[in-house]
């Protein structure tokens, strides 16, 4: 069944975006938790495949324009048969009998009757001063206090996120409604103790309904510090707080009868559609989609089986609620990454994915970027990443490329996959693991045609792709070049932790000989993997690659050691550096890419070593190298020009060596090169 958050006319995209984030969290894999338009509710049979509506914040007025008369009745209806209801904030103004807010007020007054009448009686708000539209100005970190005979298994104090919510005045007065939580603290509304309800909990005929004045939905990990110390102080506070937030929002969707996971901190989420767009150039995703059609076993006009997924093809004037309708009845379950149907959104027009669909990843901004970047250095645009598809949850974007080989054969070269979140994401010797929100997830297929050296390119391609990626880096704007990143052999990306960052000058150290000690002062920060085929006469490499942009877990990233060296260029009277973003980034990194390859092509790897050497750990470093004939005393020297080979010496004897990555394992924190277990 699914669960619909409405992103109509009216609701802001942060606010829908906390929606999605925290309903998946505690619902996946059960139900799907998609994003609807006003016209979806109005025109689509949704009523009968949905367990829970949610109207996010926002603001209530546009709502009514959207939603009254047929709207209303459809929710009301929907509601009455049995079905579930969640108004946050605006959603809670909009869901009452009256709607009171900032009455006096010439400039923000709305108030009249309602037509939902989930809670028959008033909201009235702003409870606390300061809203402003659009705003963080007048939000503020607010304990509620839980009524524990209702919930009894949440803690009795609870502080959650408020910015310009109402109270339900009398609440406990009506018939069917039950308090779940007050506002602890005073203001200039309440007449008394026993009313400042700021989440309710109504039972409307069959149905069952929650309304708040307050965001318990909003997640402070999405919160990002602004220029306002109140704020930046409100989302410490909500962080620390987090745990008795999230177990309050799941115990009241359990109020609701809903199926929740009982782990609030782990959950598998669904796949969602992928977006595929060629903005730059539009002839580019119109042929690519002819020449699927044309070449593809296509069944019921959209649908394909491919190697290891099947594929669905949508217009871009589809709402994407659609591609989750069950034909059956009861509950999902859960979901197999890789026997889900991929669908896949193809905008052929320069129309793009507004924000409401796409809350984690800005297509607009990441084309813009990238047109930005060719434009300043006078070139014609490159093919990598011209044609760009964008998922919020997939399976992996390698597996998506590489292990379905009808259509890998049929994209162009450059086509690049980016996801936020990965639920079955791949590395070496097949190991299978959950990216988090703040990884950048990519993969990029390269297209080469045989030739006499191509085997050493094939092999040294995943060298090429990780200077660029750490060029792409250290080059995201001025200032950013003291980032102290480092590569390790041959591919992975390291970073010296925060709490061993104290100066500028640590990007530009010299490396020590050996890298040996009880402490690790460098944590990973992105892997990557190259994988290949030869179709229709030429290869076809994907590189796929992860960077933890800003996850806090399980070790660092690259926002949270930037944050450190905001505090040092702070010290020095140096502005403060904008945080990385996923899709400035990766548009980045698709630029130097281009750029990169072209050379590549011609000359192999030799013209990069002198900067790979710039930036990897390892030049003169000693390790001990274990041959199964016993442990050597090594000196790295290099790689190998022709196949990125590492080159060790033995100190006494002078013996060289000469190591393949996919054999050898390389612990820089021990000083040791050790063969790979199988």
């Amino acid at each position: 069944m699914n669960v619909l958050v409405y992103a109509g006319n009216g609701t802001t995209a942060e606010s829908v975006k906390h929606c999605i984030e925290s309903l998946r969290l505690h619902l996946s894999p059960y139900y799907a938790v998609v994003s609807v338009s006003e016209s979806a509710i109005l025109n689509d049979p949704w009523m009968n495949k949905t367990s829970l509506l949610v109207l996010p914040g926002g603001a209530d007025l546009p709502y009514c324009r959207s939603l009254n008369g047929e709207g209303n009745r459809k929710i009301a209806q929907f509601v009455r048969k049995g079905g579930k209801f969640i108004g946050f904030c605006a959603g809670g103004y909009y869901a009452s009998g009256r709607c009171e807010f900032e009455v006096g007020n010439l400039s923000m007054e709305v108030s009249g009757s309602r037509e939902l009448r989930f809670f028959p009686g008033i909201a009235r708000g702003c409870v606390y001063p300061g809203f402003t539209y659009n705003s963080h100005s007048g939000a503020r970190a607010t304990p509620l206090r839980v009524n524990n005979e209702v919930l009894p298994n949440v803690d009795s104090r609870v502080i959650n996120y408020y910015n310009g919510g109402g109270y339900f005045v009398n609440a406990s007065k009506y018939s069917g409604v039950q308090v779940l939580a007050s506002y602890e603290d005073p203001s200039k509304y309440f007449e008394s103790e026993h009313d400042r309800a700021a989440v309710i909990y109504c039972k409307v005929g069959n149905g069952d309904v929650i309304l708040t004045g307050c965001h318990p939905e909003f997640t402070p990990s999405l919160l990002k510090p602004e220029e306002n110390a109140e704020f930046n102080h409100a989302i410490e506070v909500l962080r620390v707080n987090d745990l008795s937030r999230r177990k309050f929002l799941q115990n009241c969707l359990m109020k609701l009868g809903l199926r929740v996971n009982k782990d609030v901190e782990v959950t598998v989420p669904r796949i969602t559609p992928i977006y595929l767009s060629s903005y730059m150039n539009q002839s580019l995703i119109i042929e690519t989609l002819d020449r699927l059609k044309q070449n593809l076993d296509i069944i019921h006009g959209n649908t394909w089986e491919d190697t290891n997924d099947t594929f669905c093809l949508h217009k871009e004037d589809e709402d994407d609620h659609e591609y989750f309708m069950e034909s059956g009845e009861g509950q999902l379950e859960h979901q197999n990454a890789n026997e889900a149907i991929k669908h896949l959104k193809v905008f052929t027009s320069k129309e793009l994915p507004g924000s409401k669909e796409t809350p984690y990843f800005n297509m607009q901004a990441y084309f813009n970027e990238l047109e930005a970047l060719w434009r300043n250095s006078n070139s014609t645009p490159g093919a990598i990443g011209a044609l760009l598809g964008y998922g919020e949850v997939v399976s992996s974007t390698n597996t998506l490329l590489d292990n379905n080989t009808r259509w890998l054969s049929l994209l162009p070269h450059g086509t690049t996959l980016t996801a936020t979140t990965q639920v079955a994401g791949r590395g070496r010797g097949g190991n299978l693991w959950i990216n988090p929100k703040g990884v950048m997830a990519t993969s990029i297929l390269f297209k080469m045609p045989p030739g006499n050296n191509q085997t050493s390119t094939i092999v040294t391609l995943q060298y090429m792709c990780s200077l660029a990626l750490i060029e792409s880096i250290l080059n995201y704007g001025e200032g950013y070049q003291q980032l102290p990143v480092k590569l390790k052999w041959p591919n992975d990306i390291y970073i010296l932790k925060p709490e061993y960052f104290n100066s500028l000058d640590d990007a530009n150290r010299e490396n020590p000989e050996t890298v040996d000690g009880d402490e690790e002062m460098f944590a990973k920060v992105s892997g990557a993997i190259v994988n290949s085929q030869f179709l229709d006469k030429q290869f076809h490499l994907v590189w796929g690659a992860g960077v933890n942009v800003s996850n806090e877990a399980p070790t660092t990233s690259l926002n949270i050691v930037l944050a450190k060296m905001n505090e040092i260029r702070k010290r020095q009277g140096l502005p403060i550096l904008p945080p990385y973003r996923h899709e400035l980034l990766l548009a980045r990194v698709v630029f130097m890419l281009e750029n990169y390859f072209n050379a590549f092509k011609k000359s192999g790897l030799e013209p990069f070593l002198s900067l790979y050497y710039k930036r990897w750990f390892h030049s003169n470093q000693t390790v001990r190298l274990e041959t199964g004939q016993g442990t050597r005393k090594c000196i790295i020297r290099g790689i190998t020009k022709d196949y990125g080979l590492l080159v060790a010496e033995d100190v006494n004897s002078g013996e060289r060596f000469e190591l393949q990555p996919d054999g050898n394992s390389f612990d820089i924190f021990k000083g040791l090169v050790y063969k790979k277990s199988v």
